[in-house]
């Protein structure tokens, strides 16, 4: 793409804008990249001002590096040019939503040679996208289809942790155009309320759009301001999509079908409803694995998780659903899920001496412990259950309060601690969740996140029966955000062993050792 045809685009999509010093540029050369981040600039790059912590000296960066033009918002013009006087400019009224149609355009839309699978949802994004994964790629990982969400992305080009679980759009066409350069037929994204509110996902052509549930959550500021707008965020996903795929299971159902239908079809799953396009009966736990029936239009099979959950089988009804639609069929749709593994979500550690069990997951909203709580309840009748769990800082408010609520129905013993604090006062977030702790529920606040995880362990060692640790909300990140900043932290399971082992060597009377380390 053109400047000459970005203005082109921008007329044709209805966004008004002005310009200066185009006379500066040549109108005709080839846009090489959209780039919103300086450090990301290389020569002939668009440049786009954005962002409410946007410094003027990332636009002389940006120059420096070799951007030929920015854009901007309107109201940022007069400031921006007094800081680049001589170079092409482009004001519009809301640059988020000109960013996404530009950098799909530079991008040269790869959409469009690949089959592209969106999924949403309050929880089991990632490892629904996981599973789909393991399905596209068969038995060679990393050869078919790439990734775009929460854990990592892989792009056919790069492998690389994500930072958020939809990219801002230069940085999500910059992904897609790897993927297609690379030969990759098949891309499966998570895409989040943020992603789908701010316009990150403008003028996206999604093959598939999977649906999997609705909560409360990301209500907050910064955030969403009700549950109406998130939940209005997440029905934008059909909106890009021809085809949608829906959990018959999800709240609000009615209202999620109606917004479906705006796709050219629709399929649907269930663990309950045999009328779905797809539906599992025979559901049964095994402490650590979920066997279960999986029924499509055409064929019928037995399927088997190895991780723990019954909710996963709803996760991995969404990706059947999809790999049956694509023409992938039975054994080639179920085998696959019988070695899946997703980082940080339902993975269990056994003490040496089988009486603890840690279990690690990223849940860390109010429908996340509904169903971790009443699945685990079944799959561990009889066990203790100590939590270990905290609340992010900055956003998501009612966490503080619904959290402790809700594991409070289930725990022996809740412990609170900091978990992602942010800019505030991690005490203050755990006082509050004590605070909203229904009378008579067992918790204590203890701040260090590895004292607060031997606590755990040692009042399961002190419990007759065997128990479950809980260690939530962190998975497998080896770091918790505090003051801002990422501060290196031992992984949630790699803290649960050192404790078992610190707890182990007090009884046997060998205390004394480094068991962090």
């Amino acid at each position: 793409m053109t400047l000459h045809e970005l203005l082109a685009l921008f007329t044709s999509k209805n966004i008004e804008y002005t310009t200066a010093h185009f006379d500066a540029v040549d109108q005709n050369a080839q846009l090489t990249d959209v780039a919103s981040d300086s450090r990301e600039v290389i020569p002939g790059s668009l440049f786009v001002c954005k962002g409410a912590s946007f410094s003027p000296a990332y636009l002389t960066s940006a120059v420096k590096a070799g951007a030929v033009a920015y854009l901007c918002q309107r109201s940022l013009a007069e400031e921006l040019q007094a800081v680049a006087p001589n170079v092409a400019a482009i004001h519009v009224d809301d640059v988020r939503f000109a960013m996404a149609y530009v950098a799909a355009g530079v991008a040269g839309h790869p959409d469009k040679k690949l089959t592209t699978i969106g999924i949403t949802g309050t929880k089991g994004k990632s490892t629904c996208s996981y599973m789909l994964r393991a399905i596209l790629d068969g038995d060679e990982p990393y050869s078919k289809c790439g990734v775009i969400g929460g854990i990592e992305v892989f792009d056919g080009k790069d492998t690389q942790p994500a930072h958020n679980t939809t990219p801002e759009a230069p940085e999500l066409w910059r992904h897609l155009k790897h993927a297609a350069e690379a030969g990759l037929p098949y891309v499966d994204m998570e895409i989040s309320s943020q992603g789908l509110k701010y316009d990150r996902t403008v003028d996206l052509n999604l093959s598939v759009a999977v649906f999997l549930n609705i909560g409360t959550d990301h209500i907050s500021p910064v955030e969403h301001p009700t549950f109406e707008d998130y939940f209005e965020s997440k029905l934008k996903i059909f909106d890009l999509a021809r085809v949608a795929v829906v959990n018959k299971n999800t709240m609000m159902f009615d209202q999620v079908m109606e917004r479906a239908q705006r796709c050219e079809k629709v399929l649907t799953f269930s663990t309950t409803d045999s009328d779905a396009t797809v539906w599992a009966d025979e559901i049964t736990p095994h402490q650590g694995m979920v066997t279960f029936t999986v029924h499509t239009p055409t064929w019928t099979s037995s399927a088997a998780l190895p991780m723990s959950g019954l909710f996963n089988v709803e996760n991995a009804l969404a990706a059947i659903t999809v790999a049956d639609y694509l023409g992938i069929r039975e054994k080639d749709a179920v085998l696959p899920l019988m070695n899946v593994k997703v980082p940080g979500r339902m993975e269990l550690l056994s003490s040496p001496d089988n009486k603890v069990t840690g279990l690690v997951d990223y849940a860390h909203n109010k429908l996340s412990y509904q169903k971790l709580f009443s699945s685990t309840a079944k799959e561990f009748p009889g066990y203790g259950r100590y939590v270990v769990m905290g609340a992010v800082g900055g956003k998501a408010y009612n966490r503080r309060q619904e959290l402790p609520e809700e594991a409070a129905k289930w725990a022996d013993l809740m412990i609170y601690t900091t978990e992602d604090c942010n800019m505030e006062d991690p005490a203050v977030i755990c006082a509050q969740m004590a605070e909203a702790t229904p009378e008579g529920a067992a918790h204590k606040i203890i701040l260090d996140r590895y004292d607060a995880i031997y606590e755990a362990v040692s009042a399961a060692y002190d419990d007759p029966r065997p128990s479950l640790v809980y260690l939530l909300a962190k998975g497998d990140e080896p770091f918790n955000i505090i003051g801002g900043k990422h501060v290196p932290w031992m992984t949630d399971a790699a803290a649960f062993k050192a404790a078992v082992r610190a707890k182990l060597d007090k009884r046997t009377g060998r205390a004394g050792r480094d068991n962090r380390s």
